[in-house]
């Protein structure tokens, strides 16, 4: 009988491996719908939809093993990295998906809102929140909308080898910034920048790119820490905090 693995489990969804079969349980059948729509639309590699018995989504496992785990020493190699990069520019050169992404003013707000909230709640020092916030503008300005993942954590994409095998998690997929992309899939692998932009394949800027690092982790302590995540672990988001602080130095993959 096949072992029943729990892959992530929050108050929104759970995801759950039983044998080679991916089960995914989302009570929002909104958003399940936009997964199922945009992997039908995106130019790489997804799971295969088995079936589908709401709030019940089945998906074929992905051969290979994640790019890596944030916060884990990673032990995929420079070229599997570019290979990833090299995704995500073939899923930011398709066809916009036809719904809309969030705009600035909603990202800039929400910014806002989580520094209030660790700064009134004493949850990081006010110099660190205060310098990423500082940092994060320059992630504030107009982009030109391609079809981004929008989450593309590391751990979402399997490579088998040096091959992408697929991407998985695609409720968030939408219009947005390419940047906050190649920012999130090398949130706390800094160093492994420059293998993922030799697969992209063209020039970007690294500042927006870092400003994006900030701005996800400041965004993101609250819903962490509220669904039973740390965001305190070594190599995770509030490292990613202080390695932008003046005269931090680069982390390493541990």
């Amino acid at each position: 009988m096949a072992e029943l693995e729990i892959v992530v489990a929050h108050r929104e969804c759970a995801t759950l491996r039983v044998g080679e079969v991916f089960l995914k349980v989302d009570t929002d059948q909104a958003r399940a719908d936009l997964e199922v729509a945009a992997m039908s639309l995106a130019p790489v590699p997804t799971p295969e939809v088995l079936w589908r018995k709401p709030p019940v989504l089945a998906l074929a496992a992905l051969p290979g093993k994640a790019l890596g785990r944030l916060g884990q020493p990673p032990t995929t190699s420079s070229a599997a990295w570019a290979a990833a990069g090299a995704a995500v520019r073939a899923l930011h050169d398709a066809p916009l998906p036809p719904w809309p992404g969030r705009d600035l003013d909603e990202i800039t707000a929400e910014l806002d809102a989580e520094c209030d909230w660790l700064l009134t709640n004493d949850v990081l020092p006010a110099e660190l929140v205060t310098h990423n916030r500082q940092v994060a503008e320059a992630a504030l300005r107009p982009w030109k909308p391609v079809f981004t993942h929008s989450d593309l954590q590391l751990a979402h994409v399997f490579v088998d080898g040096d091959r992408v095998t697929g991407i998985l998690d695609w409720t968030e997929a939408a219009p947005g910034d390419a940047l906050y992309d190649l920012a999130t899939l090398t949130l706390g692998n800094e160093d492994r920048l420059d293998d993922v932009l030799a697969g992209y394949g063209t020039d970007v800027d690294r500042d927006v790119i870092r400003a994006w690092w900030s701005l996800r982790s400041l965004r993101g302590i609250r819903w962490l820490t509220e669904h039973g995540f740390d965001p305190a672990i070594p190599g995770c988001e509030i490292d990613v905090l202080k390695a932008r602080m003046p005269g931090a130095q680069l982390p390493q993959s541990r």
